[in-house]
């Protein structure tokens, strides 16, 4: 369950939020009356950044996976510049 605080409440009792905020869920605080901020856990965090699959699916749903590109790396000596 979502609790709304004012900012000068979050202030004054921001380890009962830090608690609310892990155990209950996101936390929101207003500022002015206005909603500004949420307070959640490091794992909501984490759930929430962590991405939907890892590199190696991404690459083989691209629309590119069955392409002939040419991925060789260019093994010549690189110019010479005159600085």
């Amino acid at each position: 369950m979502n609790k709304v605080w004012q900012l000068q409440e979050a202030k004054n009792k921001f380890s009962s939020l830090v608690d609310k905020a892990r155990h209950d869920g996101p936390q929101i605080v207003t500022k002015h009356g206005k909603e500004s901020v949420v307070v959640l856990s490091l794992e909501d965090y984490q759930k929430m950044n962590r991405p939907k699959s890892n590199l190696v699916t991404f690459f083989k749903n691209s629309p590119l996976f069955n392409s002939d590109i040419d991925l060789a790396r260019d093994k010549s000596t690189s110019r010479d510049l005159d600085l």
